[in-house]
């Protein structure tokens, strides 16, 4: 078994030998010479530990107040971040800020709007201090790997990859608004996480890839929550036998994990990394303890990693390419059952098409991104390529290196034209295939890809306009060895050709040439290049003392993606945009979702302004009047009225927020009135940091029963009323007592009848910090820190 994941912690002895919690474990410690530690005292040799201790501001390693080196984002997410700091009171950027352009690369959509988004963001740099990378320069992570990881850092991005931790970098993808707190020098505030050991040993294979590795381990962690919010620390001899570039395209996949951060040990290769990318000073040797305490452990013998594949429509739905070859048909049939869920069975989708003469044929190959776009990935792409074609059918196949340096160097050493002559096309750096903004295939096309995910649409088809193609995830040599056969899935062990070893020139003459950089310097007399579609924030009103909330949308997929709450691809454009944007909010889930928003707020703005909807509007009249005919509000001690109740909307969802960082996952549910998620559990940390920093409250529903419908005490257009919500908050009250007043079953479609029999249900929200709470009470980060 190539991975291995354990039942409980583990001591890691001089950085190589495993002995595993249990009654035995002082026994063996002691047996091997090792003074026998606790393990609160041995968990400090962690180097996750150490590198936290050093960053954290409370004088508490339990309660963690971490202040990061540096910040970046890129051009989807720097706009809402600096007007959200800007109407904070930013009047500096405190620490070094990078804003890439990778994203809205094309300025394709919405005529001027994504080069509007990129003259602001210059002109921040300029004004703020920041460093400015112009775009198809560079992606985000690849900058970040060549000018900004350093050995023992810390790095916060608002990108859910912002993982440099082959490098020495604890890094962190969260939402913006996390950002925003760092550039207000606040900190970033959660509790000490536990840290899990990725024990490698052994060695690749010949035509094994990072992605690989990367594959073995999501689909053996993720749907256990093995490392859910907890640290990935990469120790064991295996790490030695992996060049800096594998390691780096490990590390970045963790992210699918929805582990916290990364982190490795480092040794001469990724001093050598350091040195090619002149900057042997930031190069730091980090090794775990002595004896060192780790909270669980995966064990990876790279020796026995196959080529992968990751079918759709997650990363963590895993198979060797072999498994697919040889159970072609169930394989298939089981994807298609998946399908239905996460399509819920909007459009048909089929794969049986693609197999022909017992053949799996995909449509299409992409090596791109953070992920697939790195040198040793292209270059060992380009030996399986040589002196192939892919053919003049209807496959295709796209190179984008991470970074125009990379560029540079393969067109140096002639792989640029070994690719090039087989008739694939190479690209300039864009992340655009990653999230649905560029190559797009054409509708039931398969397309294989060396990037981070391939969630539903995740490649650019639009589900409500009846469209579906799909992703699968493999690394750069097997796609190559696919290519080469024309679109036959074909794994890269099957390549008896030559791998070169290809020395890597960092060349710094673009950057110096292209990139702006402020070297910290503010310039507080420039004026910031204001495009028609870069919009403020709304003003958003602070929690009330009850909530009357109706359910505008009801989600039963056992995980809901970011992707999936607000879609990303051509919608990016629109995220300087809170309004804009927000009108494409959950479109491709539950298409009814903003209507039906939309039309709870009205009865909210009209409280604002000082009108009663509790008379005046039909609905919530009536819900008023079910309320009022029972003995909640008595119960409660409590009366309903303009000034003490909010009306807002809310979703379900099983477990929501899986994926990307975008904090716009929330804000845009936010700008439409919502004030509350309810779910079972949230797939990531930064999805929930999001809700709270928007003023949304992160409820938990868990009665411990399946979370099928029946088992709700709430169904879809039914009403929450929750009494005394600020005081809860406010005192921290565990269990918030709820009730659900339900449509009546009898009720016509344009009757507002509600059933007076109210049923009391309890939700609770969490851990909170003290911070966390004023944030809810007060609104929003934006009013928090408003002066």
């Amino acid at each position: 078994m190539s991975i291995r994941l354990s039942d409980g912690g583990a001591y890691l002895v001089d950085g190589s030998r495993l002995v595993f919690d249990g009654p035995e474990a002082a026994a063996q410690l002691s047996s091997a010479g090792v003074a026998v530690q606790d393990s609160d005292t041995a968990r400090q040799a962690t180097i996750a530990y150490s590198i936290l201790k050093a960053h954290n501001t409370s004088g508490d390693m339990e309660k963690l107040r971490i202040k990061f080196d540096k910040l970046t984002s890129h051009d989807i997410t720097f706009v809402g971040i600096i007007q959200t700091a800007r109407a904070s009171g930013l009047t500096r950027f405190p620490i070094p800020y990078v804003l890439t352009n990778c994203h809205n690369s094309l300025c394709a959509v919405g005529g001027t709007i994504n080069e509007d988004d990129h003259m602001f963001g210059l002109s921040c740099a300029k004004k703020y201090g920041g460093v400015y990378v112009p775009p198809h320069q560079a992606v985000i992570h690849q900058f970040a790997r060549e000018m900004l990881a350093t050995g023992g850092g810390m790095i916060l991005g608002s990108d859910s990859h912002t993982r440099y931790g082959a490098l020495g970098t604890m890094a962190v993808g969260e939402g913006g608004p996390e950002l925003v707190k760092q550039l207000l020098s606040q900190t970033y505030d959660i509790r000490r996480p536990d840290v899990i050991a990725v024990y490698m040993t052994g060695e690749p294979a010949r035509g094994v890839g990072p992605q690989d590795v990367a594959l073995a381990i999501i689909g053996a962690v993720f749907e256990k929550g093995y490392v859910k919010n907890k640290v990935m620390e990469f120790v064991g001899p295996g790490v030695a036998s992996l060049s800096a570039d594998f390691r780096i395209g490990v590390d970045v996949m963790t992210t699918e994990t929805t582990c916290l951060s990364s982190i490795w040990e480092t040794d001469d290769r990724i001093r050598e990394f350091y040195d090619i990318h002149g900057r042997s000073a930031d190069y730091k040797e980090l090794k775990p303890g002595a004896v060192a305490y780790y909270d669980g452990v995966i064990e990876v013998d790279l020796s026995l990693i196959k080529p992968m594949i990751a079918m759709p429509f997650h990363p963590s739905n895993t198979y060797t390419i072999a498994e697919v070859k040889e159970n072609l048909k169930d394989i298939l049939h089981d994807v298609e059952e998946r399908a239905k869920v996460s399509l819920d069975g909007q459009v048909p989708y089929s794969l049986q098409d693609k197999v022909v003469n017992g053949e799996f044929h995909v449509d299409q190959g992409i090596i791109a991104g953070c992920a697939g776009g790195g040198f040793e990935n292209i270059c060992a792409a380009g030996d399986i390529l040589r002196g192939s074609s892919i053919g003049s059918d209807g496959f295709t196949l796209s190179v984008y290196p991470a970074s125009m340096p990379i560029y540079m160097e393969i067109i140096r050493n002639g792989i640029a034209a070994d690719i090039l002559e087989t008739g694939a096309v190479l690209k300039t750096a864009f992340c655009g295939p990653c999230f649905g903004a560029g190559d797009t295939p054409a509708n039931n096309a398969f397309s294989i890809r060396h990037s981070t995910r391939n969630f539903p649409n995740r490649e650019g088809s639009k589900l409500q306009n009846g469209q579906i193609s799909s992703v699968a995830l493999m690394d750069a040599r097997s796609i190559a060895a696919t290519a080469a056969k024309r679109g036959v899935l074909t794994a890269a062990t099957e390549f008896t050709g030559e791998f070169r070893d290809y020395a890597y020139h960092f060349d710094t003459t673009i950057y110096e040439n292209r990139v702006f950089d402020s070297h910290g310097v503010a310039n507080p007399d420039t004026e910031i290049v204001l495009g028609p579609n870069i919009k403020d924030w709304p003003s958003m009103p602070a929690l009330t003392d009850n909530l009357l909330l109706k359910v505008v949308s009801e989600i039963h997929d056992p995980v809901t993606t970011t992707d999936e709450l607000i879609p990303s691809g051509e919608t990016s454009s629109y995220r300087s945009n809170p309004l804009g944007l927000a009108e494409f909010a959950l479109s491709r889930k539950d298409p009814a979702y903003v209507g039906r928003a939309k039309e709870v707020q009205k009865s909210e703005k009209a409280r604002e302004n000082g009108e009663d909807p509790f008379a005046s509007d039909a609905e919530i009249s009536a819900v008023l009047s079910a309320l009022n005919s029972s003995t909640v509000l008595a119960d409660a001690g409590t009366t309903i009225d303009v000034s003490n109740t909010g009306i807002g909307s809310t979703i379900y969802a099983v477990k929501p927020g899986d994926g990307s960082a975008r904090e716009q996952a929330a804000s845009c549910q936010k700008v439409l009135g919502g004030w509350a998620n309810i779910a079972r559990e949230y797939a990531t940390k930064r999805y929930r940091s999001n809700l709270i920093n928007w003023g949304m409250l992160p409820f938990i529903y868990d009665d411990g029963a399946s979370g099928e419908p029946t088992d709700l005490p709430f169904a879809n257009l039914d009403y929450i009323f929750i009494p005394g919500i600020r005081r809860a908050v406010q005192d921290k009250t565990d269990d918030i007592k709820a009730y659900a007043v339900r449509r009546s079953q009898d009720a016509a479609d344009d009757k507002a009848e509600y059933d007076p029999q109210i049923s009391g249900f309890a939700l609770h929200l969490g851990d909170l910090t003290d911070e966390e709470r004023e944030i809810i009470l007060k609104g929003c980060l934006i009013n928090y820190n408003r002066v």
